[in-house]
């Protein structure tokens, strides 16, 4: 219902921020939650010297033009982790969309539960094999909050 009377803005409404297009230039990241045998979820800590330090994030990183988002994260994670998958092996489950300072992530999320090798942090990382009910425990940033209750209803 439309109304011509000034209304409080309430919910979503008092939160919202409108984007003029072009405001931010649009930043496509690919994440996957490796979740093991024991239905952990791997995280990694983004180490010291980089944006965002010390915080948890699913693993990935940025695609590269004309790369597909699930080519970016097999990529990544031979690169970052040392292992080996397929993009057979990832299923899309969701995605982010924040804005940061200077950009705006676009983040779709997959999920991979087979993959060769053991994960191993090549870039300064600190990793942790977490229960999807301990997610909150661990601080990130603000375009992974949200995918904390989708993993956590879907495992």
């Amino acid at each position: 219902m439309v109304s011509s009377e000034p209304a409080v803005e309430e919910g979503c409404w008092a939160a919202e921020t409108r984007l003029v297009k072009g405001d931010l230039p649009i930043l496509l990241v690919s994440a996957v939650a490796l979740v093991d045998v024991d239905g952990r979820i791997l995280l990694a800590q983004r180490p010291e010297g980089k944006s965002l330090a010390g915080l948890w994030e699913f693993p990935g990183g940025k695609v590269d033009p004309g790369e597909t988002p699930e080519a970016a994260l097999v990529r990544e994670l031979e690169e970052e982790l040392g292992i080996d998958t397929r993009t057979s092996c990832l299923a899309p489950l969701a995605f982010a969309s924040h804005s940061y300072e200077g950009f705006h992530l676009l983040m779709p999320l997959f999920v991979c539960r087979q993959w060769k090798g053991t994960p191993t942090a090549r870039e300064g990382q600190t990793l942790a094999w977490v229960r999807a009910a301990r997610l909150r425990d661990y601080p990130m940033p603000p375009a992974d909050r949200p995918l904390i209750p989708l993993l956590q209803d879907w495992l």
